[in-house]
């Protein structure tokens, strides 16, 4: 009975020092690339979102600035020489119920000015912000948006 009894109690003990591994190296190597991965993947992905949803900013940007442009010609008959006429009331402009914008409007969601063109290659006035990287042409976040 005595054997039992301590064969019980060795497996109850904690185990030995020399028993308890820790991680080796390679293991450890292995979780840091995996965490890497894992923060590189969602940091793209946040990213990623902000760049989307700055570039549907300016597109709904651009359409609310048409509007207060059609605002503007409805109550001077006439189309503003430049965008700053929407904020700063133009000496000639009769009949002028603004201000139709601030000036934080004049810029796209990256701080570049949207360009304002009269008349326009596809209709009375242009306007045109450039995208994320501020130059005409691009894809993506890049590409050009237009009211037209």
């Amino acid at each position: 009975m005595r054997k039992s009894r301590s064969n019980s109690r060795r497996l109850t003990r904690s185990p030995s020092p020399a028993g308890q591994r820790g991680m080796s190296l390679i293991e450890i190597i292995i979780v840091i690339v995996l965490i890497g991965a894992v923060l590189a993947f969602v940091g793209n992905r946040v990213l990623g979102g902000k760049d989307r949803g700055d570039y549907n900013l300016a597109k709904g940007q651009v359409q609310t600035l048409a509007g207060k442009i059609d605002s503007f010609q409805m109550d001077t008959g006439r189309l503003p020489s430049s965008l700053e006429e929407l904020v700063k009331a133009p000496a000639d402009a009769n009949g002028w119920l603004g201000p139709y914008a601030k000036d934080a409007e004049l810029k796209d969601p990256w701080g570049h000015p949207i360009e304002y063109r009269a008349p326009g290659e596809s209709g009375p006035y242009d306007l045109v912000s450039y995208g994320k990287d501020g130059k005409a042409g691009g894809t993506s976040v890049d590409g050009d948006i237009k009211n037209n």
